[in-house]
């Protein structure tokens, strides 16, 4: 069931993490984040946050998380991942929930994600996924959007 379909609210980080539940613990800050990566997030809760970008599960492990699509579907829905692996997926996320801020509708989302954006040199926001730094660029555009500076 499509999360924007039953809800006139974008997702919360929560919602694109896969909800509490299969969080097993609620987000009330930044430190709980760090907590959250250091714990490892499950394999269950990256595919959530993969469904809300729109890409491939395949391009997405291989080319923002750069681990092997074959050692991702070897594991459990409810095995943990890495630090490094699960901080990113936090920051994917996160950029994510702002992106549903702003556009407040999944298909303008991941067609904005998908698109060559000139603000990023003509690459698209979801190829900057890969590296903290790509991830403050998009979040810096998205922030742009907001206030109403072209991007």
């Amino acid at each position: 069931m499509d999360l924007l379909q039953t809800n006139t609210h974008p997702p919360e980080l929560s919602d694109l993490l896969g909800g509490k539940l299969l969080l097993n613990t609620s987000i009330k800050s930044y430190y709980d984040l760090i907590l959250l990566s250091r714990a490892g997030i499950s394999k269950a809760s990256a595919e959530s946050v993969i469904s809300f970008t729109g890409m491939s599960k395949k391009n997405f492990v291989e080319d923002i998380l750069n681990i092997s699509i074959k050692t991702l579907e070897r594991k459990q829905d409810d095995d943990k991942l890495d630090k490094r692996t699960s901080s990113l997926v936090i920051e994917v996320a996160r950029v994510l929930e702002h992106t549903y801020r702003v556009f407040n509708d999944k298909e303008k989302v991941q067609r904005w994600l998908s698109k060559p954006n000139n603000a990023l040199h003509g690459d698209s926001p979801l190829s900057f996924f890969s590296t903290p730094t790509g991830i403050g660029m998009v979040e810096d555009v998205l922030t742009r959007i907001e206030e109403g500076v072209y991007s």
